[in-house]
Parts: structure tokens; C-alpha cells; sequence
């Protein structure tokens, strides 16, 4: 229990400074997510130090850390659908993962990738998906933007993306026989750890949004359908 009070607690502050940073949003959200992206790379680089070719791993870990910061900064730079775009993020990745725990601890079954990650579960995946749908609608509903097909499909989209994400990093971090990327969050590790799926969602929403309005609103090219 105090591990999990432990886990509950640095969650909620993560999710405060996310919220808060992004509400903010400006140089502040610029300044949070440029700290987050150099915590992550710096992270990569630890891990991947310790074995032979570290100079192609070292330009990978530039690309990964890279695209966590140009893809939240190209969608919360949206005028009218920044704010939106990114706790419609938020949303879909932390139902997915909510959901995909508490499904797969509840009906179990095959599991999704057991040389990869044992513990998840096809029924922990489909359970983790359908919450990320439905909490990217209830955000959008919120925001009073209306909900169309297409929204739910681009949610099913990103919460997939999210678990690809988790299982990258998953095959990574046992690739270099490492358990946590880092331990600078009691309880969760390191900040690669929470980020996994988060930055694989962000960078598929903001190659949507992009692909669709352009560099210059991503946001509404994400949302506005």
C-alpha cells in the first residue's frame, strides 16, 4: 500500500504539472516540455551507454526526445484547438492506460507481446482502447466541439498508438537489460517510463494534424473535422 500511495501520489503531481503547464500554455508549456524532452534524452543516453554503436543510439535518442518536444508544441500552438488538442491527448493516453490495467487484471486471457511485455493482454489492449475513446469524447464534449465519427476513430488511432509506444519502450529498455529508464519519479522510475505512449500518440496526432492544415494550425487539422 505505501508503494502504491507512493505511485498515486507522484502521478497526481505529474498530472497537475501537465495540466497547469498546458492551461498556462506559452513560454511556460514551451519551457516544461523542453526540460521534459532533455530528461528523456538524457535518460536514453544512460541507457544506452553501455553498449558497443553508441553513436547511431545516441542520434536515435535525439530523434525520439525531438519529436516528444516539436509535436506538443506544434498542436498546443493551435489559436483556437491547442488547449483542447493536448488534453485530448491526455485523455486517450491515460484512460488507455487506466483502462488496459484494470481489464487486463479483471479478465486476463493471451497475452499481447510476452517476449516483450508478459504482463499485458489482448483484453487489457481492447479495454485500454474503448477508454481512450470514450475519455477523448468526453474531453471533446467538454470543450463543446462536436463529436463526429471521425473523433472516435482518430481516438481508437492515438490509443493504439499509445500502447505501440508502451511496447517500444518495453522492447528497448530489455534490449539493453535495463528495468526503469530512470529514478527520478518515486515509485514510476523515469520520465521515459510515464512519457512512452504519451509521446508516440502526440507524434502520430500532430503527423494527422499537420498532414491535414499544416505547420500552422496542427491543432485544427487533429480536430476540426
Amino acid at each position: 500500500m505505501s508503494e502504491l500511495r507512493l505511485r498515486v501520489l507522484s502521478a497526481i503531481v505529474l498530472a497537475l504539472l501537465a495540466i497547469g503547464s498546458t492551461w498556462v500554455g506559452g513560454w511556460v508549456f514551451i519551457t516544461v516540455w523542453a526540460v521534459l524532452a532533455l530528461i528523456v534524452l538524457q535518460e536514453w543516453m544512460t541507457i544506452t551507454r553501455i553498449k558497443p554503436g553508441f553513436a547511431f543510439w545516441g542520434m536515435a535518442g535525439i530523434v525520439y526526445a525531438v519529436s516528444l518536444f516539436f509535436s506538443v508544441v506544434a498542436l498546443r500552438s493551435g489559436p483556437v484547438y491547442g488547449l483542447p488538442a493536448i488534453f485530448f491527448l491526455f485523455a486517450i493516453v491515460w484512460a488507455t492506460d487506466v483502462f488496459a490495467f484494470f481489464a487486463g487484471r479483471a479478465i486476463g486471457g493471451p497475452k499481447l507481446a510476452p517476449r516483450i511485455s508478459p504482463k499485458k493482454t489482448w483484453s487489457g489492449m481492447i479495454g485500454g482502447v474503448l477508454g481512450g475513446v470514450l475519455a477523448g469524447v468526453v474531453l471533446l464534449m467538454l470543450f463543446s466541439i462536436p463529436v463526429k465519427p471521425a473523433h472516435a476513430g482518430l481516438a481508437a488511432a492515438l490509443s493504439l498508438a499509445s500502447v505501440a509506444g508502451d511496447l517500444f519502450e518495453s522492447a528497448f529498455k530489455r534490449k539493453f537489460n535495463v528495468k526503469d529508464s530512470g529514478h527520478l519519479i518515486p515509485g514510476h522510475g523515469g520520465f521515459m517510463d510515464r512519457l512512452d505512449g504519451f509521446l508516440f500518440a502526440a507524434v502520430a496526432a500532430a503527423i494527422i494534424g499537420i498532414g491535414r492544415a499544416g505547420t500552422g494550425d496542427a491543432a485544427a487539422g487533429l480536430l476540426a473535422w
